[in-house]
């Protein structure tokens, strides 16, 4: 930013009209709500002047005899306040404000004195003092609580994608040493652990010997072990994964697929899901291919449509983004779908684009940046966010990049809490949904064809063996369908959710229905036998599909009597 705002200007240029009695500048005015510090234009700045808001920000404690003096260490070097990894680009953003006399604005991530982190927004500029002294002033805000807030709704919705696919999720914590049962499906085994700290090797140790067959407790402590040293590394580009066989909670052996996905540099999530020997050589397939169609969805959902890419080391493979994205990439759609289905170098995918270079590559360095871009459909700019799923230097771990928009593209029903979504289903005919005037785009004609199911049973739940006898009527179910049903249920909730109509379907134990006092269905309303809809049936039930035949004919028997 070249300019700052006038309110702004007030505060980072805060007048000096006094010296204290240990030679530091002694401000006049004392009630600005934001942490204020002043410190020398040198290499290894020193600071001049702290007030009692930037001291709390930083957790500074009081000095007390005998103990280290904080608040010296920091006057001495204020790159102490800094997390180490974040010291060279500090030094060249004040580098630059001095050079250039341009603020810096944005947000830092701060080392507190008891060993904690904060996160401020604030902005870094340059000034001359009473005494003729170049110095650089900073004023900052707190903004921990609202960054923590953000990462925990992120981290939320990463392990609720997680949980449609795995039947557990535990957390390692390697700084800590412990490990914590986010998910368990419900398994007597584990539920009673969920959100319990356990020592992780112990536990570990606890649940290898109890659970996993003898023959494979060896090959699990191992990649445990390697994990806990941290040499367990992924093997072409893949995540660490592990195949072994244990014993479910009703003490049955099945094969379960493991594996390590890291969230941060202290936690990785194990995540496991068990599945039958005659499968295996289908669903031991690549776990990176499903993370990567997974994130299709995500992106679709979470991410208001717009792109995911996954990177690995400087090369860059698109995942999914909308038609306008493509263009501003400087991409056709044609050519788009091509690049979806192989690697290809950063710098020329986006050498075409307003993307630049560096701005890709500072998304990987700091895990996020923001930028706007022309949105074709609303024909306006749009600011958007894009978020690295993993910081780190390993150039052999892929890293999967989403963008989101920062505008808050608010729905009726968020400007509206009272507003309900009308939902109506057309049944005569083709099968259609409409939200209000507008029909449900289903970007899969099998989550579709489900929805169509859950309309048919008239509100009776349908198990997923059911629902696999009509999806795909000459296949048997058996571990590859199974599979396939899971994925089509998932895009047919993120449709909905996208939507804003979860309401409308319910799930218990795996098992689906429609709830019919949240929707209007043509077919409803014509089985109440009420005069006004009694012309709406003119002989055709959805069309769409054959294993509608057996109402029609229940529907068309109701004429003819």
């Amino acid at each position: 930013m070249n300019n700052k705002p006038e309110s702004m200007q007030g505060i980072a240029n805060y007048n000096i009209t006094g010296i204290r009695e240990d030679g530091l500048a002694e401000p006049v005015h004392l009630e600005i709500p934001g942490g204020v510090i002043k410190y020398t234009c040198e290499n290894h700045p020193r600071i001049t002047y702290i007030n009692e808001q930037m001291k709390k920000i930083l957790r500074i404690p009081g000095n007390r005899n005998g103990e280290l003096d904080y608040l010296e260490l920091y006057k001495d070097d204020i790159f102490l306040m800094v997390p180490m990894e974040k010291r060279r680009r500090l030094a060249r953003c004040l580098k630059h404000v001095h050079s250039a006399e341009v603020p810096a604005v944005g947000e830092m991530e701060l080392l507190c004195c008891d060993g904690t982190k904060a996160y401020v927004f604030g902005w870094i500029t340059k000034s001359v003092n009473e005494q003729g002294i170049e110095e650089f002033q900073s004023v900052c805000v707190d903004v921990t609580k609202k960054y923590q807030a953000k990462k925990e709704n992120e981290t939320k919705r990463y392990l609720r994608a997680l949980m449609d696919v795995y039947d557990k999720i535990f957390a390692y914590n390697l700084k800590t040493s412990t490990v914590k049962c986010l998910y368990s499906n419900h398994s007597p085994m584990f539920q009673w652990l969920e959100n319990v700290s356990m020592q992780m090797e112990h536990a570990t140790e606890k649940w290898i010997a109890g659970s996993v067959v003898s023959e494979d407790r060896e090959k699990v402590r191992l990649f445990f072990r390697d994990f806990f040293q941290q040499k367990l590394s992924p093997s072409d580009n893949k995540p660490p994964q592990i195949a072994y066989k244990s014993h479910s909670s009703n003490g049955d052996i099945k094969l379960y697929q493991g594996i390590f996905l890291k969230m941060d540099e202290s936690v990785s999530l194990y995540c496991c899901r068990s599945m039958p020997d005659a499968a295996k050589a289908d669903a031991l397939r690549d776990e990176n291919a499903f993370l990567k169609e997974n994130m299709q969805e995500l992106a679709m959902h979470y991410t208001d449509g717009i792109a995911a890419f996954m990177v690995e080391g400087a090369y860059v493979t698109p995942l999914y983004a909308s038609d306008n994205v493509c263009g501003f990439f400087g991409f056709t759609k044609e050519e788009w779908l091509p690049l979806m289905e192989r690697r290809t170098p950063i710098r020329e995918f986006v050498e075409g684009s307003d993307f630049d270079y560096e701005k890709f590559v500072k998304i990987l360095e700091s895990g996020e940046a923001e930028f706007t871009y022309y949105d074709v459909k609303t024909e306006t700019k749009r600011r958007i966010k894009a978020i690295c799923s993993q910081k780190s230097s390993d150039d052999l771990s892929p890293r999967y990049i989403m963008l989101y928009h920062l505008d808050d593209k608010k729905t009726e029903a968020d400007r509206n809490p009272l507003h309900v979504p009308t939902v109506s289903i057309r049944t005569f005919g083709y099968f259609d949904v409409f939200v209000g005037e507008k029909a449900v785009a289903f970007r899969n004609k099998k989550a579709k064809e489900l929805f169509a199911l859950l309309v048919d049973r008239r509100g009776g739940y349908i198990s997923s063996e059911e629902a696999i006898s009509f999806l795909w009527e000459d296949e048997p179910v058996n571990p590859v369908t199974l599979s396939r049903y899971r994925k089509v249920a998932l895009r047919l909730k993120n449709t909905l959710e996208e939507y804003g109509i979860s309401d409308v379907m319910e799930t218990v134990d795996g098992k689906r229905r429609i709830v019919t006092e949240n929707v209007q269905c043509d077919l409803y309303d014509y089985l109440t036998g009420r005069e006004e809809y009694a012309q709406t049936f003119k002989g055709s039930y959805l069309n769409n599909y054959s294993w509608g035949e057996n109402t029609l004919a229940e529907l068309t028997g109701e004429i003819l009597y």
